[in-house]
C-alpha cells in the first residue's frame, strides 16, 4: 500500500482539493480517487476552524472515508468542537466554555454550522467516530503526540482509540483519569515555565505554558525542548528541572506521523522515525503531504511536497 498523509486542513478546502488533484486523486461521483488502487489517504485531523470552508473539507474526508480511500484521526480542534456543543450532564455547563475567546476560535464553524442545527448534530456525530490514533501499515498516525504510556491506557478503554458518549463527557472534566490521556494525545505535552515567565503565541495568546518536542530525548535547555514558541528569547535560559514529566518517543519505534505544531520555513525531520507535517496550511502556510510506501523505516524529506494554493 502507499498512503497520502495530510495533516491539519482547518476549512481549507481549495487548498486540500489542489493537493489532491496533483497528488492524482479525481472526484468521481461523489469522492476523491486514485487511479491506483493501492493509493489512499491518511487524515491527521483540526479539519475545521480558521479557514472558510469547514463544510466542504468534513464533505470530501467523510465521502473519501465511507469509500474506503481514507482514513483519519481526530484532532484537538474537533475534540474542541464536541465539548463547545456538549453540556456536562453533571453540572449543565458546556465541556468547553464559550467563552469569548473559545467562540472566537470557533467561529468559521459556526458561521457554516450554527448551533443546535441537524447539519451541524451529523458533523459532530461524526466527528466522535474518529479515532483518537491509528496504528497502520508500518507507520502510526496521530494528531500531537504519540505517548506508549498514554496510548497503551486508552487502548485498555477504549474501542480502537474511539471514545464512547460518556468518555467524551469523561474526556472534558479535567480532574478525570481520561482526561491527561485525551489531552495530550491530542494537543501534546506541555510544562509550566518558571514563576514570572510567559510568551505570546501566533494568535495573540499569553501562555505560561510550553509544548514540549516528546520526539527529541535528550533536549535539556528551555529553549531546546520548546515548539510553537515565536520568540525563544522570551524563555528561560536554564535547564529545564529535573524530573519534568515527558514521555520521549523511541529511537527504536515504527515511523509516526502528526501535526499540531504550525512549524513553517523548509520540512525538517524531527527525528529519523518522527515527522510532523503541519506547516500552518490553516492561515497562509502550504498544505504538506508525504507518500508513505509499505515497509519504509526511515522518513525521507524527499518525499514531502507543499501545495500552496
Amino acid at each position: 500500500m502507499r498512503y497520502d498523509i495530510i495533516p491539519d486542513i482547518h476549512g481549507q478546502a481549495d487548498k486540500l482539493k489542489f493537493a489532491l488533484d496533483q497528488l492524482g486523486y479525481r472526484q468521481r461521483g461523489a469522492t476523491w480517487k486514485h487511479s491506483d488502487p493501492s493509493r489512499m489517504c491518511v487524515f491527521l485531523g483540526d479539519f475545521i476552524d480558521r479557514g472558510p470552508s469547514n463544510k466542504e473539507v468534513i464533505s470530501i474526508v467523510r465521502d473519501m472515508m465511507e469509500a474506503g480511500r481514507a482514513v483519519a484521526v481526530m484532532g484537538n480542534h474537533e475534540l474542541n468542537a464536541i465539548h463547545f456543543h456538549t453540556r456536562d450532564p453533571e453540572n449543565g455547563k458546556y465541556l468547553r466554555a464559550r467563552s469569548d475567546k473559545n467562540t472566537k476560535q470557533h467561529q468559521s464553524f459556526l458561521k457554516e454550522f450554527p448551533i443546535g442545527e441537524v447539519n451541524t448534530h451529523s458533523a459532530l456525530e461524526w466527528m466522535k467516530t474518529l479515532p483518537l490514533y491509528l496504528e497502520l501499515d508500518g507507520f502510526r498516525a496521530v494528531h500531537a503526540c504519540w505517548s506508549d504510556g498514554k496510548i497503551a491506557s486508552l487502548n485498555a478503554c477504549t474501542q480502537n482509540g474511539v471514545l464512547s458518549e460518556e468518555q467524551f463527557i469523561e474526556a472534558g472534566r479535567k480532574d478525570s483519569e481520561l482526561f491527561p490521556l485525551v489531552d495530550i494525545t491530542t494537543k501534546g505535552p506541555e510544562i509550566d515555565l518558571p514563576e514570572g515567565y510567559a510568551f505570546t503565541d501566533k494568535n495573540g495568546a499569553v501562555r505560561t505554558k510550553v509544548r514540549a518536542k516528546w520526539w527529541a530525548k535528550g533536549n535539556k535547555n528551555w529553549g531546546d525542548i520548546a515548539i510553537s514558541v515565536p520568540d525563544l528569547e522570551a524563555l528561560p535560559k536554564s535547564e529545564v528541572p529535573v524530573g519534568t514529566p515527558i514521555e520521549f518517543y523511541c529511537e527504536a519505534a515504527t515511523p509516526v506521523f502528526f501535526g499540531h505544531y504550525w512549524l513553517d520555513g523548509d520540512p525538517t525531520r524531527q527525528a529519523h522515525n518522527a515527522l510532523c507535517l503541519d506547516y500552518s496550511a490553516g492561515t497562509t502556510g502550504p498544505l504538506a503531504t508525504y507518500l508513505f510506501e509499505s515497509g519504509e523505516e526511515n522518513l525521507q524529506l524527499s518525499r514531502i511536497k507543499l501545495f500552496s494554493r
